[in-house]
């Protein structure tokens, strides 16, 4: 398995979350931070990565405070870090303060602005994740990530799946959903990493280069097996100061640091989605001993084994919150933002908004 792969899959991209919006001028949302909807919508996930996914007409969107960027159909724009943000329909235009809530699932739709014609179509969408103990994607990617012009067939393919699955609610409809979003964002990545500038530095440019790259493949294949720099610097046809210096400007941190944090990580995967004895665990990311895997572990996360497993059932048992209305103004809440803001909201026959 690829590095790429091995890390979306031990960091668990899981629990997509989505809503459509039709928007007539002049409209505007903006979304709370995701520390803040995490509780109200996917409440087991450590961490959720925001994105917005235009089919049809033109948009503006970006991080709030920040100049927006221009969307039109077939734009993705990604805002990895969770960061508090506003879609809108021209620049300057912007709607009432940020509040916390969840929003209506697919296939109900969000109708804002006018009652005039449409003039953008979205699909809004969470996407969960684990945060800790490791994960280094996260850190190479921008707060902002807007890519252009995905391919007709990919979006209208994207599209109709995600309205087929959330509108039978086939038997494993939740976890085609969370598919459908890896996928969306697995492409973004690869165009990401495919336009990365030279010079770039970061977890996604050590892995084009063709030293740190054949390492961090070893490192994620091998997490168990006791690795030396000398060891890696021979397998990587390379000098063990040539792979220090490169691993180090690209990575961000030596090679056995990262090896370090990597076990703890797929550790961290294991505790949480398995009933493995700690001690074998431990082995498997190669600890000799409980002991000692339980100190490196405890060092990294602040909590035992034990306790870091019990902690990760809890969350998981956990349901998102009841959506409720503004303390300040009444009005539903849908998405981090209050609605309507200017002359009106449709909301089509769904679940009650509650208090």
């Amino acid at each position: 398995m690829d590095p790429l792969s091995d890390l979306l899959r031990v960091v668990r991209l899981d629990g997509a979350f989505f809503t459509t919006v039709e928007a007539a001028e002049p409209w505007s949302v903006e979304t709370a931070a995701a520390r803040e909807l995490s509780p109200r919508i996917l409440p087991a996930a450590e961490h959720l990565i925001s994105y917005h996914i235009l089919t049809e007409g033109r948009c503006y969107g970006g991080l709030i405070g920040e100049d927006p960027v221009e969307l039109v159909a077939g734009d993705v724009i990604v805002f990895p870090h969770g960061d508090a943000h506003v879609m809108s329909s021209g620049r300057g235009v912007r709607g009432p303060n940020v509040h916390t809530s969840a929003p209506a699932r697919y296939p109900h739709t969000v109708v804002l602005g006018d009652r005039g014609s449409r003039a953008a179509s979205f699909v809004c969408g969470f996407l969960g994740c684990d945060l800790r103990p490791f994960n280094p994607l996260l850190a190479a990617l921008p707060r902002r990530l807007h890519m252009r012009g995905m391919s007709d067939a990919w979006l209208g393919s994207f599209t109709r799946q995600l309205t087929e699955e959330s509108r039978l609610g086939r038997p494993g409809a939740d976890g085609v959903l969370t598919r459908l979003a890896e996928l969306m964002f697995i492409q973004l990545l690869r165009r990401y990493l495919e336009e990365l500038p030279e010079g770039q530095t970061g977890w996604l440019a050590g892995l084009r280069d063709e030293v740190v790259g054949r390492v961090l493949a070893l490192l994620h294949g091998r997490p168990s097996h006791p690795w030396t720099l000398a060891e890696l610097a021979r397998e990587a046809a390379s000098s063990r100061s040539n792979l220090a210096r490169r691993f180090a400007e690209l990575v961000g941190q030596p090679p056995m640091h990262y090896l370090t944090q990597w076990r703890m990580q797929v550790a961290a995967n294991l505790l949480a989605q398995s009933g493995a004895k700690v001690a074998a665990i431990g082995a498997e990311v190669g600890y000799d001993s409980e002991a000692a895997f339980s100190r490196a572990f405890k060092k990294a996360t602040g909590l035992a084994p034990g306790a870091w497993r019990e902690a990760r059932r809890t969350a998981r048992s956990q349901k998102p919150a009841p959506r409720r209305r503004s303390r300040k103004s009444g009005r539903p809440v849908i998405g981090g933002i209050v609605l309507p803001w200017h002359n009106g909201v449709r909301v089509p026959p769904g679940p009650a908004l509650t208090h």
